[in-house]
Parts: C-alpha cells; structure tokens; sequence
C-alpha cells in the first residue's frame, strides 16, 4: 500500500527534508562543475561522510547509482 499523499507532501514540505535536498542538488552541481559526472550518466554524488549538507569537494564522490544507494543503508 502506497505511502498517503499527505503525509508524503508533508514529509517533503518540511525544513529538514529541503535543506538534505537542497545540499544534494548542490553537491551535484559542484561535481557537474569538475566534469565528474554529467546529465543522464547513471551516477549519483556519494557523500562520504553521509551527511548531505556536507558538500565540500573533498567529501564528494562520483559512484555509480546502484553502489551508492546500496551503500547507505
């Protein structure tokens, strides 16, 4: 049974959930900027640390998506 929508839009709506969103979308950006992945390319920006607002460039890594969502369960 799928989650309801309320509670989703809720979950997505709150502070906490934009700012883990907003630094992976910057994290993203930045690895765009070096060339280290690209649109449509299948790879996810890992942070290392596991903390998403952490974006420097020294925490981010380039891995494929399927080890990156495997990885941090």
């Amino acid at each position: 049974m799928p989650y309801p929508i309320e509670k989703r839009r809720a979950h997505d709506a709150s502070k906490r959930q934009k700012d883990k969103r907003a630094g992976r979308n910057k994290a993203r950006r930045i690895m765009m900027e070096k060339g280290k992945v690209h649109k449509g390319d299948g790879k996810d920006v890992h942070h290392a640390d596991g903390n998403p607002r952490n974006s420097v460039y020294s925490n981010l890594r380039a891995v494929s998506r399927r080890k990156n969502r495997s990885d941090n369960k």
